[in-house]
């Protein structure tokens, strides 16, 4: 086990996905096989070879944030800001020292909305329309940063950036300082907002992607024999995490304990793992190990 054998437990969770606007709602959608991909509306497909998406339906930053901070902010900040509404519930009537809690949201990408609209200004109108809010609104660690500001989390703060890997290795990464001491909770997970021209057609020049656009709500199909590719898809997934003690001295409900993570590279290919899945069975190994079960 880690040094000081700390233990680590949910306490709060918040969810915005394609099934639903929070954790209730995605959870009835799932268990009752309601699809949450469709053909994707956030602009025009028709060129597209894959035009089927996970969009987040009907979201309104304006319930969440004010007008004038959501202008100022990418669409994958304004999930995870909404994201975080729901999580911080479970500390509502908790007077919390900030200095306690960190903030580790990830993103692969960061606002490549914001870097399309703004290379769009620069090709068309020149550099001078460029908003100065560009970079704060692009770089991949501002949901971090605008989340924790919103609630005055003083502790670590930071994105990880690891493309698919990205939310899991945040919460591994604040599992870890948990457990080493140095903050005793931490608003962890992830947040995406790439449904975008460039991001598509990136996705659709690899063939990554499924076209099964006439049958957009049984396109992501994983482990089919008839799988074609992946979905791309938006959201923020966040949870809270925490010292057991923390958690137990002020009350808290307990969702879940988090007992081990292992984080390991194949040191193979930039897309497809190793051979006989040796980086899974070595990160699992390693995840076993930190649980203090025997592998």
């Amino acid at each position: 086990m880690s040094i000081d054998g700390r233990r680590v437990v949910v306490t709060g969770m918040g969810l915005l996905s394609c099934c639903g606007k929070t954790v209730e709602e995605n959870w009835k959608n799932i268990s009752e096989g309601i699809p949450g991909y469709d053909s994707i509306t956030a602009f025009d497909v028709s060129e597209y070879s894959s035009q089927v998406g996970g969009e987040v339906k009907d979201f309104d930053p304006l319930e969440y944030i004010d007008r004038k901070e959501s202008k100022r902010m990418d669409r994958s900040a304004q999930l995870a800001m909404a994201a975080s509404v729901e999580v911080m519930k479970s500390l509502e009537g908790f007077d919390y020292d900030g200095n306690d809690i960190g903030t580790v949201i990830a993103s692969g990408i960061g606002g490549i909305w914001t870097f399309e609209t703004q290379h769009s200004n620069l090709i068309n109108k020149g550099p001078s329309k460029i908003s100065p809010f560009f970079i704060p609104m692009m770089i991949a660690d501002m949901p971090a940063g605008l989340v924790s500001i919103k609630y005055g989390l003083k502790g670590p703060n930071f994105a990880t950036v690891s493309a698919c890997a990205s939310a899991g290795h945040g919460i591994a990464t604040s599992y870890m300082m948990i457990k080493q001491g140095y903050t005793k909770a931490v608003l962890t997970g992830g947040t995406e907002a790439t449904i975008s021209p460039m991001a598509l057609g990136g996705f659709c020049s690899m063939k990554a992607l499924s076209t099964r656009n006439d049958d957009p709500g049984k396109a992501s199909r994983p482990f089919d024999v008839d799988r074609d590719g992946f979905v791309m898809a938006e959201g923020s997934g966040l949870v809270l995490l925490e010292d057991l003690e923390y958690a137990r001295a002020r009350g808290a409900e307990i969702y879940a304990e988090l007992v081990g993570v292992g984080l390991t590279g194949d040191a193979h290919h930039i897309t497809s793992p190793a051979p006989g899945g040796a980086g899974a069975v070595a990160a699992m190994r390693m995840a076993l190990r930190d649980a203090a079960i025997e592998p």
